[in-house]
């Protein structure tokens, strides 16, 4: 823990809780039909350029529309994961009661089926956000992350595994919901994985055989180029959300926290919680775009369910706030936050490096249980 928190009294939690619910209270006030036209646009943008890049592979054997097309369907597959797939399966547009902007029946472009990523990232990761031993966005069940984790051996292998999950990130987010460590750990049975992996066989079957199947045999020669330029498109989207969502959650400064420590937290403790477990990334108007505004990953954990576009408006006044009270504001260039990041994973492939966790307290030595 580094002790920042220790800065708060209880009347300054309450009150940082405050000024920050006066802010999601005024945006949710204040959305409407610019909302909507917005997230509409950036659809019609994404399947614009889906069909273009499709149409493009059809003329593969030209290298230059071949670079073109695999370019184009490349952005298409990150604006549909990132700016919004991810966004409107958060929420963010339910109350416009818009069916095609509907959280619970949203399908995206991965083969994660949306039902269990709904449960495993809205509900689990929003829920206990860095909190050991209960978000398991943490390593993803797979990586040492965080120097509390008790190290074996197997985490030697942490640089192979991070990269590993890179490459197939998209894989990645769909097995998590299998907990494969919690099954070696025996506190899971296969057989109560049926239900999940049947929706997760039904989806990955789809999202094989669209992109490795149909649309290479609708080229017909240049079916290799087709699959070859459909894979590209995947990892290009695979790596391009690796990195946003590692440096969002994992750089050096960024904290986690016991259950203990986060029983029965306030609404502020919660808040306090998000920011000291979440980092920015800057750039230009563009580059959060292509994020899906997670590039705002701390206004993200605060407001999860207020659409992303609103998180660079007021991206200045939480930042404000964290500085008025003393406490962190994680931020810095996408070079800066993956070098931490990637130093971090070394890092924590080795033994000697962990710590025991102590509990922060605010002033009246009474715990904090969201620091």
């Amino acid at each position: 823990m580094t002790g920042l928190q220790d800065k708060l009294t209880p009347q300054q939690v309450e009150d940082f809780g405050r000024e920050l619910d006066e802010i999601r209270q005024r945006i949710v006030a204040d959305l409407g039909q610019v909302d909507v036209d917005y997230i509409h646009n950036v659809i019609k943008t994404q399947r614009a350029l889906e069909v273009a890049g499709r149409g493009l592979l059809f003329a593969g054997f030209f290298p230059p529309a071949w670079i073109a097309g695999v370019a184009a369907l490349s952005v298409a597959k990150i604006l549909d994961n990132m700016e919004i797939g991810h966004n409107v399966m958060h929420g963010q547009y339910d109350w416009t009661r818009d069916p095609a902007l509907s959280s619970q029946k949203f399908e995206w472009d991965t083969v994660a089926p949306s039902e269990n990523w709904r449960h495993s990232h809205n509900y689990i990761h929003h829920t206990y956000t860095n909190i050991l031993d209960k978000d398991r966005d943490i390593g993803y069940g797979v990586l040492r992350m965080d120097p509390a984790q008790k190290w074996n051996p197997y985490y030697l292998g942490n640089p192979v595994y991070a990269t590993l999950l890179a490459l197939f990130f998209q894989w990645g987010v769909m097995l998590h919901d299998l907990e494969f460590d919690r099954v070696v750990k025996g506190e899971r049975k296969w057989s109560d994985n049926k239900e999940v992996g049947l929706k997760m066989l039904k989806k990955a079957g789809r999202q094989v055989g669209k992109d490795y199947v149909l649309f290479p045999l609708l080229t017909g020669p240049l079916a290799p180029l087709t699959f070859l330029g459909n894979a590209t498109a995947n990892l290009t989207r695979n790596l391009w959300a690796f990195s946003i969502i590692f440096c969002g959650h994992f750089p050096a400064d960024v904290e986690s926290f016991t259950e203990e420590e986060t029983e029965n937290e306030s609404r502020g403790q919660w808040y306090l919680r998000q920011i000291l477990g979440s980092a920015n990334i800057t750039g230009g108007k563009l580059f959060h775009v292509m994020t899906g505004n997670l590039s705002h990953q701390i206004e993200h954990h605060l407001f999860p369910d207020i659409p992303a576009r609103r998180y660079p408006e007021i991206a200045g006044e939480v930042r404000a706030i964290c500085e008025k009270y003393g406490l962190p504001y994680n931020t810095g260039p996408l070079h800066k936050q993956l070098f931490s990041v990637a130093k971090k994973i070394v890092k924590l492939a080795l033994p000697w490096n962990g710590e025991p966790r102590t509990p922060a307290t605010v002033e009246s030595d009474k715990t904090l249980r969201a620091a």
